[in-house]
């Protein structure tokens, strides 16, 4: 694009951001028509999350619906908050609860959890998503702007230390001030009564806040010049669009959003609403009194009214939070002690476990505790460390390359490729010079289920059953054992503490990055081999650099380092698999093939028949059906079937292993209308052994004169140097394994192999 067109787009964007501004009475013309433009600040928050859709998720083993506002798709996923579904559940909850005034409405949601746990970017995409939707035509965000000449020769409104110019100016309230405060309370509860009555909504529209001191005194200056003069319509004459015009602004910190930082000081009526400035009350002509107009409004509530405030890193603030009790129960905080200021602002804090024990430190004295009513108040909702290796490697992978889109994918299989794939990052030495690193299919897998399993409640395993176990279950929704497949709800967990500690990412990354300016000391003579950090890299130097790291008590690092053996035990199963997948991959089984199965023994089992490639409709084979079970399935022989028509043993067979599970996912899926054709074959457990799980019993049949123990140097013209080229090249375009990566993980594999291979 030329540069003008890039301006082009830039008017675009904000031709569809801003409103002209209006009048009150446009205004009012507007809300009856989008009435959810007028909503009070929990209702508005509640309406942007929900806007942005939901979308279906497996974690801890179970289905969830998970709000897609917290996977930031406005800006590209870069602070999703990966995992949490349940909690942020509950909070959208308690938020409809506040919302619809149903007694929670005195409650401030109290985020609290660990370090790297998605608190921080929980803050990050209220900000970004809040934003954005002020900027569509169905979250527009009003206030008042007021322009006080032509009502005497006074001079213009001010409000801080910026004095208006000339008397054209116009000055918004500085606390986002809703459009309806203007009226006066009477008229403003019949307007809201007519509006929810209009409104198809289970939660109304609610608004009790006055106008804001600063435009209160505009207001008060206007209405006393008007009656001096005798005006007869005292209300239409000071909200004359001459005076008060409405206009839209786009959410951000400052204006509807009030953040306050750990580092920000100040006492707590500054911290809160802002300061009064000696200067512009000497200026201002005030008779003595002390003048809105010369206050900062740059405290949290002021910035946060009308919609969020948001105290981060809650501890650094507690003698603030005892402050807040009556903004949520009476709406109300004072500028000074003859001026209030109502606010309507959803507060949320964010705070790190140290905060909980600040807040019991009386605790033993129970109805003498001062702090009793602060935590009656307080909603929490903890965050926990991610228990998904999914999740897991999704963050560690965000964490190492900056990638930000959210990984969705219709069945596991594709979240396993995603979970599996290699990574390739660019280092600079010290001499300048760039080099690529490759961390190996599996690598980011293994330093992710690692610190999973770290995570997870040992004691609250079901017999038969390890950590390993627990994880896939958890991330997956069921483990596979054998021809059968057990769901999470098969197995009795308990109420475990998962999450509650464990290996933080930030370590597992902070390990990874140093690996990838680390020589690895390995040699080939035509393979870069020395830019491969493997699987088995990583996982050691996790266990053998928690000495180093201060976060990790003696016992931990104990625990953790005696739960490494069966990760990596699990992570070169995966590698096998690939290297067995890899030299079988022309005897594995066309994948419409399976398909074709399944769906003629499903219509066999009903009674129905079956659309063939001409549109017409036939019964279903039953000689397919025999020659796929003798063949591929390799459960039968000719002596099961009379011709071809199944005996007794194949129809229990199909009823028990294809139909049940096939049942499971209608089950499992029944919000859905249930198609055949919508099942991936891989849900049906017998089926996926056909789909690639071929064993070494497989792989010594086909291949009688592969030798595992030539395969690092194999010698020429033997099978197992072909074998090895067209592995090498399978794991390559199956995979995404480089040649490097390949062959390493191959000689890894193969190495271990040859100990037990004759």
């Amino acid at each position: 694009m030329t540069g003008q067109e890039y301006i082009d787009r830039a008017d675009d964007a904000l031709r569809e951001t801003y409103e002209p501004p209006m009048s009150l009475s446009e205004y009012v013309e507007t809300v009856f028509e989008n009435p959810r433009t007028a909503a009070h600040a929990s209702k508005y928050l509640l309406e942007a999350i929900e806007a942005a859709g939901t979308r279906t998720v497996v974690e801890e083993g179970e289905r969830k619906e998970r709000y897609r506002f917290f996977d930031d798709p406005h800006n590209d996923g870069e602070h999703a908050i990966l995992g949490n579904t349940e909690v942020l559940n509950a909070f959208v909850d308690d938020l409809r609860s506040i919302a619809a005034r149903r007694g929670k409405d005195e409650k401030i949601l109290w985020l609290d959890g660990p370090t790297a746990t998605g608190k921080s970017e929980l803050k990050r995409c209220l900000v970004n998503g809040l934003r954005e939707y002020s900027k569509t035509e169905a979250g527009r965000r009003y206030t008042v702007e007021w322009n006080v000449s032509g009502a005497d020769s006074s001079p213009g409104m001010t409000y801080g230390d910026t004095p208006a110019p000339d008397e054209d100016d116009w000055y918004p309230s500085p606390v986002q001030a809703h459009p309806l405060s203007v009226f006066p309370e009477s008229v403003r509860e019949e307007l809201l009564a007519d509006l929810n009555d209009a409104l198809d909504d289970h939660i109304p529209v609610h608004l009790d806040a006055r106008l804001d001191p600063f435009s209160r005194e505009a207001y008060d200056h206007l209405e006393e010049q008007y009656r001096r003069q005798d005006t007869e319509d005292l209300f239409s004459a000071v909200t004359d669009e001459n005076h008060l015009r409405v206009k839209n602004f786009v959410v951000d910190v400052g204006q509807g959003i009030g953040v306050l930082h750990s580092e920000d000081d100040g006492t707590p009526k500054e911290r809160l609403v802002g300061s009064w400035m000696a200067g512009m009350l000497q200026r201002l002509d005030s008779r003595g009194r002390k003048n809105p107009q010369a206050f900062s409004y740059d405290g949290v509530l002021s910035q946060g009214n009308g919609l969020l405030t948001i105290v981060e890193d809650a501890a650094q603030h507690a003698d603030l939070l005892q402050k807040l009790l009556n903004v949520p129960d009476e709406g109300t905080v004072k500028l000074d002690k003859g001026i209030g200021m109502d606010i309507d602002t959803q507060m949320i804090i964010i705070s790190n476990p140290d905060l909980e024990a600040q807040l019991n430190q009386h605790a033993e004295r129970e109805g003498q505790d001062p702090l009793k009513a602060l935590k009656r108040r307080l909603d929490k909702h903890e965050f926990g460390y991610l228990t998904n290796l999914s999740l897991e490697a999704e963050l560690l992978q965000r964490e190492l390359t900056n990638e930000t889109d959210i990984w969705e994918a219709d069945s596991y299989e594709g979240l396993e490729e995603r979970i599996r794939q290699p990574v390739t990052i660019s280092v600079r030495n010290s001499a300048g010079e760039v080099r690529e690193r490759e961390l190996a299919p599996h690598a980011i897998e293994a330093a992710a289920l690692y610190a999973v399993v770290s995570r997870l409640d040992a004691e609250s395993l079901p017999p038969g059953l390890d950590l390993v176990d627990k994880a896939l279950v958890y991330d997956r929704g069921y483990l596979q054992d054998g021809d059968e497949r057990r769901y999470k709800e098969d197995f009795d967990f308990g109420t475990p503490d998962d999450g509650d500690g464990g290996i933080p990412v930030t370590y597992t990354r902070d390990i990874v990055a140093d690996l990838l300016y680390e020589d690895t000391e390995r040699f080939h003579a035509e393979l870069p081999v020395e830019d491969v950090i493997m699987p088995r890299d990583v996982l050691n130097a996790m266990a053998g650099r928690f000495e180093d790291a201060p976060v990790f008590s003696s016992s931990e690092r104990t625990e953790y380092e005696n739960r490494l053996v069966p990760v990596k035990n699990h992570v070169f199963g995966r590698q096998e698999q690939d290297i067995i997948d890899a030299i079988m991959r022309e005897k594995r089984v066309d994948e419409a093939t399976v398909e074709e199965y399944i769906e003629h023994v499903y219509a066999w089992v009903e009674g129905e028949q079956i659309e063939n490639d001409r549109g017409e409709l036939e019964e279903p084979d039953p000689l397919k059906m025999k020659v796929f079970e003798i063949e591929h399935l390799g459960r039968f022989e000719e002596a099961d079937y009379d011709g071809a028509e199944p005996t007794e043993g194949v129809e229990r067979f199909r009823a028990e292993k294809i139909i049940t599970a096939l049942n499971r996912h209608a089950w499992r899926n029944r919000d859905d209308e249930f198609r055949v054709s919508d099942v991936d074959p891989r849900e049906i457990p017998v089926i996926e052994t056909v789909l690639g799980s071929h064993d070494w019993d497989d792989v010594r049949r086909a291949h009688e004169d592969l030798d595992p123990n030539q395969w690092d140097d194999p010698p020429s013209g033997t099978d197992t140097e072909a074998i090895k080229e067209e592995t090498i090249r399978n794991l390559q375009e199956m995979f995404g394994y480089s040649a490097a990566s390949a062959e390493l993980t191959s000689r890894h594999v193969m190495g271990q192999v040859s100990y037990r291979w004759d």
